[in-house]
């Protein structure tokens, strides 16, 4: 009888397929077919007479198991796809709960809440409580279910998980505790479970005595895709199912492992032999999607990994040319040749589609996704929302958008429910006083109508209305006590904008100056806009550290604008319905640039692939070096974006990067090249220089020792 199953498969593919009893470890390094494997591993098993029934093939998405299950059921004819138990692991364990729960004390009929269910219980126990109404920022229901999963998920202390991924939650731990005592009361008495709990009672199910043992007796063969990224309670619950059976197989490779914000940790496939002894270990080298100067560097980039499986990549495809390095002289700079490579690209028959610039952090393709939509070219986003998206963006336009158009009742609204005490509801009131909803008093609101209000404010000559911006400027409005302080900031911040001193309402020349005013430039009106949303911000969102970020881009790219109408009309275009819409008007041919983060970008491949922002801080996370462990898990990033690229690979490495000018600063820093492209990775890369760097060896090091030392002169110069 032929093994279609084994048809094509190299030398160790073949032999991984084959293996008999006993625990299997596939190291599967990048592009090596470790899909086709584990598919062909389960057909393998069933050709040998293994029931259906008794495989548990656990995969991270319910997808992936139904492919590798459909394919092995069309590889042996056997038809039994519906029998195999395939899925995630949340999945699996929600099945067998149904069957063994009663052992746990659950009940019947118990139902699982979503991540947005468990926010939303979290919120309400925290209004219960009542610790989110003191004066300093209290974490958001979302940031509580993180911080929750994440306790339970690496089971750490939570004084641990606050310290090292939560440290600005860390003054709230006393509060946290009878918050998430309640959340687990909570749960039990609605009969309802999280996430978090199918995986901790399929762990318990396993050691509880005697039925354990049935659970783990179900299953004679047990298969796991991805390993690398599970946490400590999926690798306690793989070996309580195989306390006695020792038939389990993994796939992974330790290089990919980059999800550690997850709580997944890179110890389990590193441990794995010692966990299951007598554990076969398989190296799948031979890489199919890359040509050899792509594994070359990418090998290079991974041998400086304290701790790792040994592994070199190698392909049949051959090539001469080798990856790039881009110098840029800055971030501009940057994006126009990103873009200029792209087109040349698209010119020579390679699909936007099949293009993606990869960046770490979501924020860093900011200056990108502009300079697409001014060259009207296509793009879709994923790991993040678009940076006009951003609700932290979204606020800084509607002060921008008011400042344009005092009647933009949207941006109003949202101006206002940023401050404290001012809810939608007075936020409705304020905009009635200021005559941005003329029509709520004929809705029924009576202190819209404001009746209090002396005779002959609100209209200028002739009745017309007055603008509600001068209303605004002078600070006739009734508000929440709470709100004073912030709306007063709003008030000089705005005034600023418009380069305009105290104002009469009911004066013609408040309102030609508020028309025409003698505004400073955009730039600065964002910055000034800035110094008042900081404070009112970390107000409002978690991790903003990471927020003002954009903020200073934003700032940046006003610089390149002389009006802020124009600004506004280019950053916005027709606002998109979600973040995976075009960001721009539709294309016949719906082609679009790929933006990605390096950890979205896992499990993809395209055939050109632009690395932007290698330089330290960047590549590296500036955020994430705080030791060795984090400093490998960024190095394996790298390694995730690099290994992306079929054919052409770029990597891009702005010199210098513009910050806002302080008084006592400087208006940029020098920035390092990555760290994890050393000398033996240098030499593998074409390294180039843009017009605007015709030398990049000892002129370029002497400029920026040059531009060093004259910082260091200014230090004592008044």
């Amino acid at each position: 009888m032929s093994e279609p199953w084994l048809e094509g498969l190299n030398e160790q593919q073949r032999e991984a397929v084959k293996h008999g009893d006993g625990p299997l470890l596939i190291i599967a390094g990048a592009g090596t077919g470790k899909t086709r494997t584990l598919a062909s591993r389960v057909a393998e098993l069933l050709h040998r007479g293994v029931p259906p029934e008794r495989i548990l093939l656990l995969t991270f998405t319910r997808r992936a198991a139904a492919e590798m299950i459909s394919r092995a059921d069309h590889q042996t004819g056997l038809k039994v796809s519906t029998r195999v138990w395939g899925g995630t692991f949340h999945a699996v364990s929600n099945r067998l709960l149904r069957i063994y729960g009663r052992a746990l004390g659950l009940p019947d009929g118990f139902t699982v809440m979503d991540q947005s269910d468990s926010a939303d219980m979290m919120s309400l126990i925290r209004n219960e409580l009542g610790v989110a109404k003191d004066t300093k920022r209290f974490p958001n229901k979302n940031t509580l279910v993180a911080i929750y999963s994440r306790t339970v998920n690496s089971q750490d202390k939570l004084a641990d998980v606050l310290e090292r991924h939560f440290p600005w939650c860390a003054d709230w731990e006393e509060e946290l505790v009878p918050i998430f005592d309640r959340y687990v009361d909570r749960k039990r008495a609605s009969n309802v479970m999280d996430y978090d709990d199918l995986l901790l009672h399929w762990k318990l199910l396993c050691e509880r005595p005697g039925v354990g043992d049935n659970v783990a007796g179900r299953f004679d063969h047990i298969l796991v895709d991805e390993y690398q990224d599970t946490n400590i309670v999926q690798a306690d619950i793989l070996a309580g199912m195989r306390r006695r059976n020792k038939n389990i197989c993994v796939v992974g490779d330790d290089a990919q492992s980059i999800y550690s914000f997850r709580a997944a940790t890179i110890r389990n496939i590193l441990d794995f032999p010692q966990r299951f002894p007598g554990t076969r270990v398989i190296t799948l080298e031979q890489n199919y999607r890359s040509i050899q100067p792509i594994l070359d560097l990418s090998n290079a980039v991974m041998e400086r990994a304290k701790e790792r499986y040994t592994k070199n990549l190698w392909s049949t495809r051959a090539a001469e040319r080798r990856p790039a390095l881009y110098y840029c002289m800055d971030e501009s700079e940057q994006c126009g040749l990103v873009c200029e490579r792209v087109l040349e690209h698209l010119e020579q028959g390679i699909p936007l589609r099949q293009q993606a610039v990869l960046f770490r952090a979501g924020h860093h393709s900011d200056a990108l996704e502009v300079e697409l939509m001014q060259r009207r070219i296509p793009f879709r986003k994923f790991g993040g929302l678009k940076f006009i998206e951003s609700a932290h963006i979204k606020d800084m336009l509607a002060f921008l958008r008011v400042l344009e158009n005092p009647h933009d009742e949207i941006s109003w609204f949202r101006i206002l429910c940023m401050m404290k005490g001012m809810g939608p509801q007075w936020a409705r009131r304020v905009m009635g006083q200021l005559g941005v909803r003329r029509h709520l008093a004929a809705e029924g609101d009576e202190l819209d109508a404001a009746p209090d209000r002396p005779a002959g404010v609100g209209q200028g000559q002739a009745g017309e209305m007055v603008s509600p911006l001068s209303r605004f400027f002078a600070g006739k409005l009734r508000v929440p006590p709470d709100s004073e302080e912030t709306i007063t900031e709003l008030r000089k911040a705005m005034k600023d904008c418009y380069g305009v001193e105290e104002l009469d309402e009911e004066s013609d020349e408040a309102e030609s100056v508020v028309a025409a005013g003698s505004s400073p430039t955009l730039a600065v009106q964002i910055q000034r806009l800035r110094h008042y949303y900081e404070p009112v911000f970390k107000t409002i969102y978690d991790n903003w550290q990471v927020r003002i970020r954009d903020i200073e881009q934003l700032e940046q790219i006003a610089g390149r604008f002389r009006s802020r109408r124009r600004f506004v009309a280019d950053l916005t275009l027709d606002p998109p319905n979600s973040t995976s819409d075009l960001a721009g008007p539709p294309y016949l041919d719906d082609d679009y640039l790929i933006l990605s983060t390096m950890h979205s970008a896992k499990g993809c491949e395209w055939t050109s692939v632009y690395v932007i922002h290698a330089a330290d801080g960047m590549i590296p996370s500036d955020m994430a070096t705080k030791d060795e462990v984090q400093i490998d898990e960024e190095r394996r990033l790298f390694y995730v974006a690099l290994t992306r690229a079929k054919d052409w690979l770029y990597v891009y490495f702005p010199l210098r990067y513009y910050h806002v000018k302080h008084r006592t600063g400087d208006a940029h820093n020098i920035a390092q090249l990555t760290r994890f492209l050393p000398k033996k990775a240098l030499a593998l890369l074409d390294q180039r220089s843009s017009e605007s760097l015709p030398s990049l060896g000892a002129e370029l090091r002497a400029r920026s020792r040059s531009e060093i030392d004259a910082q260091f002169k200014q230090r004592w110069r008044s």
